[in-house]
C-alpha cells in the first residue's frame, strides 16, 4: 500500500512539473496559420511568458537562442517566424523580406502567439510580456500599442511609435535598450520616445548606451557592431524589469 501511494504521490509530482522542452508549434492568425518556437522551463508551472520578436533576419539561431535564455531564467518564450519560413543572413534578403511582409499581418501573428501563451494552462494569463530586436523591437511597441493586456515590453534598438494615439494606447511598462551612435533609430528619436512616454503618464525606462550602434546585443552582428559590456548590461536590465513587471 505505501509503495503504491509513493508510486501515485510521484506521479502527481511528475504531472505538475513541466519538463524543459522546446518544439515548433503553430496557431491560427486570423483565417491564415503562424508557427513559432516555443521553449518552456524545466519546474512546476504556471510561468510568467514572452513573445520573441526577432530582427529583419528572420527566426534565425540568434533569436532561438534568446528564447532559451529567457526560458532559463523562468519564462516560457515562443520566439514567433514573422516570415513563415523564411529566414536569412544575408543583408540584402533580409531588407527585401521585412519590406515585402505586411506589418499588420506581422502584428496579427504576434497578437496570436501571445492568445496562444495566454490559453496555455501553464503561463500565468497576466504575465505575459513580448521583447524585440531592431525591427523585432519596432513590433514589439507596436505590438503594445494595440494589446492592452501585455505586461511588459522590451525593446532593444526597434522604432519607436510617435504618434500621440498610439502611445496613450500603450499600457505595459516599456524598457528601452538603445545605442547612442545607432543611426536609425536615432538617440533623438529614441529620447523623443521617452519624453512622450513620460508626459503620457506613462512608464519607461530607457537607456542609451555610450560607443554602441545598432545592433549592439547580437553577438552575430554582421556589421561587427557587437559590444559586450552594453550587450551584459542590457540583458542584465532586461532581467531586471522582467523580473520586477512579470515574476512579482
Amino acid at each position: 500500500m505505501k509503495k503504491v501511494l509513493a508510486l501515485a504521490m510521484l506521479g502527481l509530482l511528475a504531472a505538475a512539473t513541466a519538463p524543459a522542452g522546446e518544439q515548433t508549434v503553430t496557431f491560427k492568425s486570423g483565417s491564415e496559420q503562424a508557427s513559432g518556437f516555443l521553449v518552456t522551463p524545466e519546474g512546476k508551472g504556471p510561468f510568467p511568458a514572452m513573445v520573441v520578436v526577432p530582427e529583419w533576419w528572420g527566426l534565425v539561431d540568434w533569436v532561438k537562442d534568446q528564447a532559451r535564455a529567457l526560458a532559463k531564467e523562468g519564462y516560457v518564450a515562443l520566439a514567433v517566424d514573422v516570415y513563415r519560413g523564411k529566414s536569412t543572413s544575408s543583408q540584402e534578403e533580409a531588407h527585401q523580406l521585412m519590406m515585402g511582409t505586411p506589418p499588420e499581418r506581422v502584428v496579427g501573428d504576434l497578437k496570436a502567439a501571445f492568445a496562444y501563451l495566454q490559453a496555455m494552462p501553464t503561463v500565468k494569463k497576466d504575465r505575459i510580456g513580448a521583447i524585440g530586436w531592431c525591427m523585432g523591437g519596432g513590433y514589439t511597441l507596436q505590438l503594445a500599442t494595440v494589446e492592452p493586456k501585455l505586461a511588459a515590453a522590451v525593446a532593444y534598438y526597434g522604432l519607436p511609435p510617435t504618434d500621440p494615439a498610439k502611445i496613450a494606447a500603450i499600457h505595459a511598462p516599456v524598457l528601452g535598450n538603445y545605442g547612442a551612435e545607432d543611426k536609425g533609430p536615432s538617440p533623438e528619436q529614441a529620447r523623443a520616445f521617452e519624453a512622450a512616454m513620460k508626459n503620457a503618464g506613462k512608464t519607461i525606462d530607457l537607456k542609451l548606451y555610450p560607443g554602441a550602434g545598432h545592433a549592439f546585443a547580437n553577438v552575430s552582428n554582421p556589421w561587427g557592431g557587437y559590444r559586450k559590456e552594453a550587450a551584459e548590461d542590457a540583458w542584465a536590465r532586461t532581467t531586471a524589469f522582467l523580473a520586477k513587471y512579470l515574476r512579482s
